[in-house]
């Protein structure tokens, strides 16, 4: 309704708002904007994949050097049995621990391989191989520990120096080992 008075517009004795023009946006202006979005994605992109490749091979030769230490204390703690049938319950805990500790480190190093260019995946489980030759002697306990202690080293420099799901599954198993010491054969 309009005041007779001034002749303004209003509404219930106030007045009335009026939108504000906004910046328009010109052709020109959207096309410099889609260009360096698509700029920045390429950089970013290539950026990533160049860091990867290196990284991801070196942090898979360690996580190998940490699963081929899980399958020794697994074997040995299974063949320590044999000198300490008192500790049968604490080693067969610790051998089937440490084996499902390597079984997990294998298959994140596989997952990391990811697949081949023909799209196969790799079949290796990275398990030794078995041999023909004579089978070390049982480790006693000291030796056991010592062997233990260790890993808990290795995995506890691992989780340090790693990140995400690695340097989880690192630090558990670090804890796991420290476990096995120091509660499981004391």
């Amino acid at each position: 309704m309009f005041d007779s008075v001034d002749h303004a517009r209003t509404w219930h004795h106030g007045p009335v708002l009026t939108p504000a023009h906004s910046p328009v946006l010109t052709r020109r202006s959207v096309m410099r904007f889609a260009a360096a979005s698509t700029v920045g994605v390429f950089a970013v992109s290539s950026l990533a994949a160049c860091s990867d490749d290196s990284d991801d091979a070196m942090e898979v030769d360690r996580l190998t050097s940490a699963a081929k230490l899980a399958r020794r204390d697994a074997e040995n703690a299974k063949a320590a049995i044999a000198l300490l049938p008192d500790r049968s319950g604490a080693l067969t805990t610790i051998s089937t621990q440490r084996r499902e500790h390597a079984d997990a480190l294998e298959a994140e190093i596989a997952r990391a391989a990811g697949t081949y260019a023909d799209g196969s995946t790799p079949t290796s489980t990275g398990r030794p191989s078995p041999e023909t030759t004579k089978p070390a002697p049982p480790p006693d306990l000291p030796t056991l520990r010592g062997h233990l202690t260790e890993s808990q080293r290795n995995a506890a420099e691992l989780a340090r120096s790693l990140s995400g799901y690695r340097a989880g599954l690192c630090a558990s198993i670090g804890a796991a080992c420290g476990t096995h010491v120091v509660v499981l054969l004391p």
